[in-house]
């Protein structure tokens, strides 16, 4: 483990700021973020990356790695539920086991948007297309952990109501983060093509106010994390293994995948990231509606209570420093 990495990742800002949020917690600090500006922030982050990536998308154009990479992406996103499930049906029931697995095989736009500031740090490059393949990842996790729920468990759910899958759908597809990634990354293709000029009256917003944002969102999501934390008691011994070792074998399946596609270390940490971290927002929403027998403090405290920490803080610097062994070992 490259533990300067590791150093150099903990003492940035963004990080410093959830530590101070988590702290805040742990000393009883009446610290509040009022409800209103998290979401605000949040919504900020995925309109500045998603329009970034369509301006980077724009002088990249779709041949190359694009669609190996994002279509390769998409298929990690729906292989990654079974491995989770498969593991999780050891100790738990199929409705727990498919909502934490759905989770998991999704993302987490705050993990990744942490790593590319990681790489920004270290003056690493990395593609703007790998926002696609962000966006593109939250949608098939949730519907595989609903097809998990319908095929394992027919015979447990006698009365339960059929489900929707119109309504699932639009919700895995059109839910807000995607929605706004998306159509922010279209929005700053298409303004890099055919308008330029205002690619630089954007770029206060999406650039220099950035970093401020992300600090503050993590300063939130400090708060949060900590909050969660005396639910995993309740989840048991075998979920807070799940929660660490599940991103660790996810992430190494991941560098193989990146190796095998040849992607260089920026882009290949990303595609990382994507496979490690798990979804606390999309995949809750959609699983509370359609799986109300899964016990939401289940999957949302190790995905946002333990997963999401030991990303930013450790996992970030320890893919990096996966990528770095195997492709510069096999150079």
């Amino acid at each position: 483990m490259n533990t300067n990495l590791i150093l150099q990742n903990v003492l940035s800002p963004p990080v410093l700021f959830f530590f101070l949020g988590t702290i805040a917690v742990f000393v009883k600090s009446d610290l509040e973020i009022p409800a209103p500006l998290p979401k605000l922030f949040s919504l900020y982050l995925l309109l500045a990356i998603g329009f970034k990536g369509g301006l980077e998308l724009e002088q990249s154009g779709f041949g190359g790695q694009v669609v190996p990479t994002v279509g390769t992406a998409i298929l990690m996103s729906l292989l990654i539920p079974f491995l989770c499930f498969i593991i999780l049906r050891l100790k738990l029931d199929v409705f727990n086991s498919a909502a934490i697995a759905a989770a998991y095989g999704s993302i987490s736009a705050v993990t990744f948007i942490t790593a590319e500031s990681f790489l920004e740090s270290q003056s690493i490059h990395f593609d703007g297309f790998m926002v696609a393949a962000l966006a593109l990842m939250e949608s098939p996790a949730i519907i595989v952990g609903l097809l998990l729920v319908k095929l394992s468990s027919n015979k447990q759910r006698p009365n339960a109501k059929k489900i929707r899958w119109r309504a699932i759908l639009h919700e895995a597809m059109l839910n807000g983060s995607v929605y706004l990634l998306l159509g922010s990354l279209i929005i700053g293709f298409l303004t890099a093509a055919h308008n330029p000029a205002s690619v630089q009256k954007m770029e206060p917003f999406t650039g220099k106010l950035f970093y401020g944002a992300e600090c503050f969102f993590l300063l939130d999501m400090g708060i949060v994390a900590a909050q969660r934390l005396p639910s995993l008691k309740r989840a048991g011994s075998f979920l807070i293994g799940f929660a660490i070792a599940m991103p660790l074998l996810n992430a190494t399946i991941g560098v193989l995948v990146a190796k095998a596609l040849d992607l260089g270390p920026g882009n290949a940490l990303l595609f990382v990231v994507m496979c490690a971290s798990a979804s606390y927002l999309a995949v809750p929403a959609a699983m509370r509606m359609t799986v109300p027998e899964a016990k939401s403090s289940y999957y949302i405290s190790t995905a946002l209570g333990l997963t999401f920490p030991f990303n930013i803080v450790v996992g970030i610097p320890l893919y990096m420093g996966m990528v770095n062994t195997l492709f510069i070992g096999a150079s």
